[in-house]
């Protein structure tokens, strides 16, 4: 039986979603936990595949592996997985054909950027935004990889203003390394007046000499995927632990944020 899994994670405890040796990743936590159970014997054996391999620093609320179960399907549920997991958190699972692989049959990604205000002008940062929905070469806004195509086709760029920050939504099949960050700088730069959007647009045509540099990965999420046919379930136990863990992970870092705030005011 081959199970896809729709995860979460706190990107900040791990070095990275992709396995490493001598580091801790989101890959090998979820490895680590299948192993220790007896799903799987091993990520080769298994047919282990991640739909998205997240930086170093970045979270996911929406990210999906999938495997094929060798031994004891039956463990495949998110109550059991949830009480093993750390720092990572199973939302769904759905049982999936022999072929699913979650990188080549997703039909779109959003990202979401929470990005502090400076003080920006919100028009310019939408039209800056604007300016990427298409297809475009992102050479000047990614970390190639030798051999990767760097056009990409953006579908949607959408700024929501909140008291003392934006958010920043980003919607594509695909991404290359950092780009998602290097476009909200971008978009941060236009909005503070360093960069104007006539000048993101020449970058997209390879009018450039340096590239923009990524935004912090801790500010990223990635929020969403989208399957069509594929419906993810969970147990009421097992979605019930997993809220409360993430309840208690960002409200903690919501009221440090606020503590930080008054100090700074108060200074």
């Amino acid at each position: 039986m081959r199970f896809a899994l729709r995860i979460a994670y706190d990107g900040t405890a791990f070095y990275g979603f992709q396995r490493q040796p001598d580091v801790r990743t989101v890959e090998g936590e979820l490895l680590r936990v299948l192993t220790k159970l007896g799903i799987i014997d091993d990520a080769e054996g298994s047919n282990f595949k991640g739909a998205s391999r997240t930086d170093r620093g970045v979270s996911a609320f929406f990210n999906v592996i999938a495997f094929n179960a060798q031994d004891r399907p039956d463990l495949v549920r998110t109550e059991v997985l949830n009480h093993h997991l750390r720092d990572v958190w199973v939302l769904g699972i759905a049982e999936v054909p022999e072929d699913f692989h979650p990188r080549f049959q997703v039909r779109s990604k959003t990202y979401r950027y929470y990005l502090v205000d400076e003080g920006f002008d919100r028009e310019k940062m939408e039209e800056c935004a604007r300016v990427f929905i298409g297809k475009h070469d992102f050479s000047a806004f990614a970390r190639l990889e030798p051999g990767k195509e760097p056009t990409r086709e953006i579908t949607g760029v959408r700024l929501t203003g909140r008291t003392g920050y934006y958010i920043i939504e980003i919607e594509g099949k695909s991404f290359l390394w950092e780009m998602a960050r290097r476009m909200v700088n971008a978009i941060r730069f236009c909005g503070l007046g360093l960069m104007e959007p006539v000048e993101v647009e020449r970058r997209l045509k390879g009018q450039y000499t340096e590239k923009v540099p990524p935004a912090p990965p801790d500010g990223l999420v990635l929020w969403h995927m989208r399957y069509p046919g594929l419906e993810f379930q969970a147990d009421e136990r097992g979605l019930k632990k997993a809220k409360r863990d993430l309840f208690d992970r960002y409200s903690r870092a919501l009221t440090r944020a606020a503590l930080l705030g008054d100090v700074l005011l108060k200074f």
